[in-house]
């Protein structure tokens, strides 16, 4: 059994099933009592000839009616009830198994990112496989163990006192002693068992980094490595469960050891005690049977120990997460937003990453009015995807910094904000499903022509009309069968299919060409017209068209305005301007050289 703040509800949540469970454990732990009883009449019956009642002699009829038949519903009863009593028992934890396991999901979809910059894909991953099982088999098998030690010991133990307290102590004495080694080796076992999965956690966690890397691996010729690398943390993952097998094997082997000197005690003893007339044969081998019985609660309880360590080191682990509490979420006194129209200002804004020392945004001020359509530019590390981070509420943002419609975004639930904006980040995530599916993945309902016009939209239509299955080409992993322009322009279709008030497209241009990306940006003047869109580039020739762009140095605000006011103000943002042309016009000084040479 296993008991936690996590756990400790589904005893009372399945107390029903639970308790029927126990009744028909109950009748299977009655009725194997019953048979070292017809053990004793058959030994006697053979021996002497007679039976227990007088005058009644041991024949084929006694044999059937007295033994045979009781016998054949015993079994009957066995069979019916063990039945039970594992439905009962181990539906149980299949269900708390499950509801665990939703449990744990739902919590996952609601801490921020930086729980996941912590804790590994690979590590989540084993707490929702080995860690739940291992808790589900404690939950089960646990509990049937438990009542099964207690009371099929207990009636087996009252039987055999019944029949010679001496003989029963004696046979007790060992059983105790390994109780308490038990005990002792069951703590150690804890302690590996937590080792093992951490094991395990590594290897996953290696195993799924490297699957997902695996182009980047084969590019660099780095298979060896990778290999000699996961043939390390395998030998530690070996090395530890052998370590856990030994001390699992070595409380087995114990066990064995002290039960079959029990018996040695017990037949030694016990034939003593024939020889001397305090009992017969039957009798003998009835107590013999009564001893058979109550080794699997001994056996059970060890068990029990071991598995209760390793229930408790997972419960422990998945306890971390169950208990992990999000770092972004709504205060008590957020009022629900529905009617968000797209005016973004920041004030004055300075922010430091949860887990950074440095600023890197600082003193940001700048609006944006609804319908306007803003570039955000600067080199790399200047701050722009952290501000559209903070739009989007990814981080909390210090009080009365930021505002969407002149409500501080701190008094808005973080559902209505992000259900208010649709997002295209710099790494363009796809799922391995169809097309359709991906495109129509931010809004419900949607139809095929709305994906096709979505599609049109950001000038992709055409590529997928291409593929043989079309829209109902299924993707590979992360998308990974396609181009990355092409992934930039399945993503930015996925959010131009939610119609949000705020677009924000996070350098989701870079991977296509310069007639593509004119394509596209006058798609969105177009479609997004009294919509707000804020444009993240590096090129100036992305963003030299909005109606207003930002420039960004050192996480500051070097200049806020149109094309032409940033060129003429702003020193540095004209030499990037003069700079980007200089590199535009070697490339077409390069392409004329190919062009000619060819």
């Amino acid at each position: 059994m296993i008991f936690g703040k996590h756990v400790n509800r589904y005893y009372l949540k399945y107390a029903p099933m639970l308790l029927l469970g126990t009744l028909a454990l109950l009748l299977v732990d009655y009725m194997q009592l019953v048979i070292p009883k017809l053990y004793r009449v058959v030994i006697n019956g053979i021996k002497t000839g007679q039976t227990d009642i007088e005058g009644v002699p041991f024949d084929i009829n006694y044999l059937l009616d007295e033994v045979c038949l009781p016998l054949l519903f015993v079994i009957l009863g066995m069979v019916v009830g063990r039945f039970l009593w594992r439905v009962c028992f181990f539906g149980s934890g299949i269900r708390l198994e499950s509801d665990l396991r939703s449990r744990m999901f739902d919590r996952c979809k609601d801490l921020s990112q930086e729980y996941y910059q912590v804790n590994k894909v690979g590590n989540l991953m084993s707490f929702f496989t080995n860690d739940l099982e291992t808790i589900q088999e404690c939950f089960g098998w646990g509990i049937m163990r438990f009542l099964d030690a207690v009371m099929l010991g207990v009636m087996s133990f009252f039987e055999m006192f019944k029949m010679d307290p001496m003989l029963t102590l004696f046979s007790m004495i060992p059983m105790v002693f390994l109780l308490i080694c038990s005990l002792i080796v069951g703590k150690y076992m804890g302690m590996k068992w937590e080792k093992r999965q951490a094991a395990f956690s590594d290897l996953s966690d290696f195993s799924q980094e490297t699957f997902a890397g695996i182009a980047v691996i084969k590019a660099f010729v780095k298979e060896s490595h990778e290999l000699l690398e996961f043939k390390k943390l395998s030998k530690k993952n070996e090395d530890i469960n052998v370590s856990y097998t030994k001390l699992s094997m070595l409380l087995h082997v114990s066990l064995t050891l002290f039960i079959e000197s029990i018996t040695c005690v017990i037949i030694g003893y016990g034939g003593y005690i024939v020889w001397s007339g305090g009992f017969d044969a039957g009798s003998l081998v009835e107590f013999i049977g009564y001893f058979t019985t109550i080794i699997w609660p001994i056996m059970a309880i060890s068990e029990l120990i071991g598995m209760h360590a390793q229930g408790k080191a997972s419960l422990k682990r998945i306890g971390e997460l169950l208990d992990a509490k999000p770092a972004v979420a709504d205060r008590a006194d957020v009022t629900p937003t529905t009617d968000i129209k797209g005016d973004v200002e920041f004030r004055n804004l300075s922010f430091v990453y949860p887990d950074g020392n440095e600023e890197v945004l600082s003193d940001v001020s700048f609006s944006v009015k609804a319908g306007e359509n803003i570039g955000i530019i600067g080199r790399t590390g200047s701050g722009k995807t952290t501000v559209v981070d903070l739009i989007l509420r990814t981080y909390n943002v210090p009080d009365g910094t930021l505002f969407i419609d002149g409500k501080d975004v701190n008094s808005i639930p973080i559902k209505d904000v992000r259900a208010a904006a649709a997002y295209v980040p710099q790494d363009n995530f796809l799922f391995s499903d169809t097309i359709e599916n991906n495109i129509a993945f931010a809004t419900d309902g949607a139809t095929l022509e709305g994906v096709i016009e979505a599609a049109k939209m950001a000038d992709v239509h055409d590529n997928i009309d291409e593929f043989p299955e079309k829209y109902q080409s299924v993707l590979g992993e992360r998308g990974v069968t396609v181009s990355g322009g092409q992934k930039q322009r399945i993503s930015i279709a996925r959010a131009l299919m939610k119609n949000a008030p705020i677009l924000i497209l996070d350098d989701s241009v870079s991977a296509v060409d310069v007639n593509t990306e004119k394509a596209i940006l006058g798609n969105l003047k177009k479609l997004r017209k009294g919509k707000t869109t804020i444009l993240i580039a590096h090129r100036i020739s992305t963003v030299e068209n909005m109606d207003k762009i930002l420039y960004l140095e050192g996480g500051r605000v070097s200049a806020f305005g149109t094309h032409a006011e940033l060129v003429a103000s702003c020193e540095s943002y004209r030499n990037l301007v003069e700079l980007q042309k200089l590199d535009d016009a070697g490339e077409d000084a390069n392409i004329e050289e190919v062009g000619a040479n060819a």
